[in-house]
């Protein structure tokens, strides 16, 4: 498959359905501007569950390493409260002002909060201050990461021709997978050059340092891009409403619930699989660290550089089988998966592998099937709500609670967890309508 002809020929049209537009200069422009923004957007977000052990070290009281970690958890999980209220803030504001308003504050509020993490002084330095402080700049980062999904998505759907609309919402995924692979080798390289001591004292927060800076990239490029047609054509009909999120709820029940219930597998599989399984990893079974970031860092690039190709494949064959292929996978692999995790590289690596291979099917389809659930005057609100809302109970929480499955002696039985949630939504996607051939304004 090549994808650069991909990028400018669509696909063969389906039988009564208008054939594939091109992706015109400005259309590839408009992808390119908004995946960079979003790479290094989730950049920082990613950092912290990385860093997770170590912030715990020095954010909370010492003595018991367990409620440390559980400490530090319990605030990524406190920083996806905020995911549902950013959404609905900033997914309205996105539809009443603007995708690319949107996306120029939710970047420069995630930059913000990583530098202050970054600065914010230790446990042993200030007490209690610090972690109220780093409670603070993740209540920030959450209320930035619920509006940037939407923005984000609705930005790129829309900025799509039509028969590429699935190849250009993964790039919304390519992104934060991307970012999420630098703050992979942001941790792989601090972990393998530096010693424990510096590491602790300021390596971490160097890499902080350096995901703001990287913020303040995405900012400059978020200033640069146009507006979507999409959103331009709805404001000047005059169908922008004034509350985005009531018009959700009262004229689109039924698609509210459909991005609550898509999301359900997609996100706790994701936050288990891309970003927490090396901390787990390192903790059920005792591999360093260092080879567990490895192994991420080499299946994240996998992932990223297979996520457009996804995205392709739903272009032609729908969205319902290659998220259906994601669900199922997880119903009958989520056991042997999690039960052949070991302490070197080659029981991680494999296990890793498959599962962000079995994510493709959700990832390069998230941003397009919840786009086509809503006209564009509540596109980014209805894309972000709901999603934050499924986020904030199954992803938030998956850090934590497999963490105290673990402490608890549970940890055989998280393979259920994976198949429940799994098992929820693939009854989703194999009963909800094919949308690959939509009409789309």
């Amino acid at each position: 498959m090549n994808l650069k002809s991909d990028l400018s020929a669509g696909p063969p049209a389906a039988a009564g359905a208008p054939a594939a537009r091109k992706l015109n200069a400005k259309q590839r422009k408009a992808i390119v501007a908004g995946t960079i923004g979003n790479t290094v957007e989730w950049v920082d977000w990613a950092l912290y569950s990385i860093f997770a052990k170590i912030i715990a070290d020095e954010f909370f009281p010492k003595g018991n390493g367990a409620v440390a970690l559980l400490s530090t958890l319990a605030v990524f999980a406190v920083g996806f409260v905020m995911r549902p209220v950013g959404a609905a803030v900033l997914g309205a504001y996105a539809d009443r002002r603007g995708r690319k308003k949107g996306m120029t504050l939710t970047v420069a509020l995630m930059a913000g909060a990583g530098f202050a993490i970054a600065i914010t002084p230790s446990y042993e330095q200030i007490g209690l201050l610090s972690p109220l402080l780093l409670l603070v700049a993740r209540l920030v980062q959450g209320f930035s990461a619920g509006g940037e999904f939407g923005s984000s998505s609705a930005f790129l759907v829309e900025s799509a021709a039509r028969g590429r609309r699935a190849f250009a919402g993964s790039w919304q995924q390519v992104s934060v997978a991307g970012g999420v692979l630098i703050a992979s080798l942001l941790g792989t390289l601090t972990t393998s050059t530096l010693s424990d001591e510096a590491l602790h004292s300021w390596g971490w927060r160097v890499a902080f340092v350096l995901g703001g800076l990287l913020g303040l990239v995405g900012l400059w490029l978020r200033v640069s891009v146009e507006d979507t047609e999409s959103f331009t054509e709805s404001q000047d009909s005059g169908r922008t409403r004034t509350n985005p999120v009531k018009a959700m709820f009262v004229e689109h029940p039924a698609a509210t619930l459909r991005v609550v219930g898509i999301t359900v597998a997609g996100t706790l599989t994701y936050y288990i699989w891309v970003n927490y399984l090396p901390t787990y990893a390192n903790l059920t079974t005792g591999i360093p660290l260092k080879t567990a970031l490895l192994s991420q860092t080499l299946c994240l690039l996998v992932f990223v550089i297979a996520l457009p190709f996804a995205g392709l494949l739903s272009d032609r064959i729908g969205r319902k089988p290659t998220m259906a292929a994601f669900a199922g996978g997880f119903v009958v692999l989520a056991w042997p998966l999690l039960h052949l995790l070991g302490d070197s590289f080659w029981s991680l690596f494999p296990v890793q592998l498959v599962g962000m291979l079995l994510i493709l099917g959700y990832s390069s389809n998230c941003a397009v099937i919840m786009a086509e659930q809503f006209p564009a005057e509540v596109r980014a609100t209805g894309i972000a709500l709901p999603y934050a809302l499924a986020v904030a109970v199954f992803g938030g929480t998956a850090p934590y609670v497999t963490t105290w499955m673990h402490e608890s002696g549970h940890s055989g039985l998280l393979w259920i967890y994976v198949s429940v949630a799994s098992l929820i939504s693939l009854v989703v996607y194999l009963t909800m309508p094919e949308t690959k051939d939509k009409e789309f304004k």
